[in-house]
């Protein structure tokens, strides 16, 4: 605009040192800067928003998830305890909500659940606190349902056979020795059949890795 207007000569009497010289220099400032680094603190949020868009997830996994994207310990740690902060991770509400769906949609028992929310890096306290929320007659009622689907496929074997994979479906499912042979005795019973299972045997049941 007024630079426009004046004429070119100018700039050039001046060798350059004139306004037209100075436009020169703010065309030049123009240009795009270097692109400036990443903000850490960002990055590592976005990728936290990542995760918890796709499922809620532990203040442990996400911190796992950060070690593998390179973020350092300091940022980590400050991202996720403003993500605690505000509510965004809550390993105790994680921890109920996990026991909730795993009991209903896999059966799991207290022992299976305890063993996942460890592995998922929830506080012991918060772990107990959550199992304690099972109703022993609710989880009593699942081991019998899971036995009665799984009952007739063993029909036709031999009733020890029988005692030995009920049972070991529930000790897989986290359900105590004497509360999976209790369950199955009783499904074999009104069947008719007589189980019996030696104290070894019954103890080995404790021994038996939960399910994932």
């Amino acid at each position: 605009m007024a630079f426009g207007s004046r004429p070119s000569s100018a700039g050039a009497s001046s060798g350059g040192r004139g306004r037209g010289g100075r436009g020169t220099r703010s065309a030049e400032d123009g240009d795009s800067p270097p692109a400036s680094p990443a903000d850490p603190v960002a990055a590592a949020r976005q990728i936290c928003l990542n995760q918890l868009e796709h499922a809620p997830r532990t203040r442990a996994e996400l911190a796992a998830v950060l070690r593998r994207k390179g973020v350092e310990d300091d940022v980590a740690e400050q991202v996720l305890s403003r993500f605690a902060e505000v509510g965004m991770i809550d390993d105790a509400l994680f921890a109920q909500m996990w026991v909730t769906s795993r009991h209903r949609g896999r059966g799991l028992a207290g022992r299976a659940l305890s063993q996942e929310l460890r592995r998922k890096g929830v506080a012991d306290a918060d772990v107990a606190e959550a199992v304690a929320t099972l109703d022993p007659e609710v989880e009593l009622a699942t081991a019998r349902a899971l036995v009665d689907r799984r009952l007739a496929s063993t029909a036709g074997l031999a009733t020890e056979v029988r005692v030995r994979r009920l049972a070991g479906l529930l000790a897989r499912k986290g359900y105590p020795a004497g509360t999976a042979f209790r369950v199955v005795k009783e499904a074999l019973a009104a069947e008719g059949e007589e189980a019996e299972l030696a104290f070894d045997a019954l103890q080995a049941l404790d021994d038996e890795p939960a399910a994932e």
